[in-house]
């Protein structure tokens, strides 16, 4: 397992359940864990360690309160597991926030949306419907819920699709012209476009739309709260927008999760979600 070690410097926030401090006074380190292959959120250094949004969304979080931070890279398939047995204070990969999930753990409100989108060669007409699809064929990496989604509905939409061992594969599908568009989800195909100067993130599936949070344990409410509101500071002076921008290519739009701060603690309507109203100091 690699771990990478973050110093934080002094702290930029004030937050009702947290004191402005110098660095390393607010409290031991944080312990946290990402999927170091999940490009662009974590993936692999040249010079070692972990780099991606959400190493540096959550090495910022670190520095407001004042600590430092130790960001381990794993198998996502075994970072809650850790987190439930005490290695980690909370994960710092993205996770979808659903109803079942909030029955087991506690979550931040979302930083990201993540929702099902198609990429497609820049020159080619939009897809501005799943009816649209019909007679098209479609690349998906093989095993993922892209995957799962098209096998459900290729009949019903009257598309074809190719499974492919990884999404860069899927996305040279649609560049080489043997598929018309990718599926992934939204921040890999921003991501990919940034890379790839003819892919054009295109259509969303918008029902598949979810939160991506940081779940903590459900006795950890108090660092939840304090996360949260470091979040929220942070969605009001940009720098989650600009964190976005740097690594998914475009800058987000004025009602994404980037620069939504919700009302309470936690995903409204979900097990987890606090209510209380707070305004948090930053």
């Amino acid at each position: 397992m690699r771990r990478l070690l973050l110093a934080a410097a002094v702290a930029a926030v004030a937050t009702p359940v947290l004191a402005q401090a110098p660095a390393g006074s607010g409290g031991p380190p944080l312990r946290t864990a990402v999927d170091g292959t999940f490009a662009p959120h974590a993936f692999p250094r040249l010079e070692g360690g972990v780099q991606g949004f959400n190493v540096d969304l959550f090495r910022e979080v670190a520095r407001r309160l004042g600590r430092e931070i130790t960001i381990d890279s794993a198998s996502f398939s075994g970072l809650v597991p850790a987190m439930n047995a005490g290695r980690y204070d909370f994960l710092a990969a993205p996770v979808t926030v659903t109803r079942e999930r909030a029955e087991s753990m506690l979550f931040t409100e979302g930083y990201l949306y993540t929702e099902f989108q198609f990429g497609i060669r820049r020159g080619n007409a939009p897809i501005r419907s799943l009816e649209e699809l019909r007679g098209k064929a479609i690349a998906v990496n093989k095993g993922s819920a892209y995957d799962a989604w098209a096998q459900q509905n290729a009949e019903r939409y009257g598309f074809t699709f190719q499974a492919y061992d990884t999404n860069p594969d899927a996305v040279q599908a649609v560049m080489a012209g043997r598929a018309y568009a990718v599926l992934a989800g939204n921040t890999v195909v921003r991501y990919a476009a940034s890379q790839q100067r003819n892919l054009v993130p295109d259509f969303a599936i918008r029902e598949t739309r979810a939160h991506w949070a940081a779940p903590f344990r459900r006795d950890n409410v108090e660092l939840r709260n304090q996360v949260e509101t470091v979040l929220e500071c942070m969605k009001r002076d940009g720098t989650i927008a600009r964190l976005s921008q740097q690594w998914f290519g475009d800058a987000p739009g004025e009602d994404s999760a980037e620069r939504t701060v919700f009302p309470g603690y936690g995903v409204p309507d979900l097990p987890g979600y606090d209510p209380t109203p707070h305004e948090p100091r930053c």
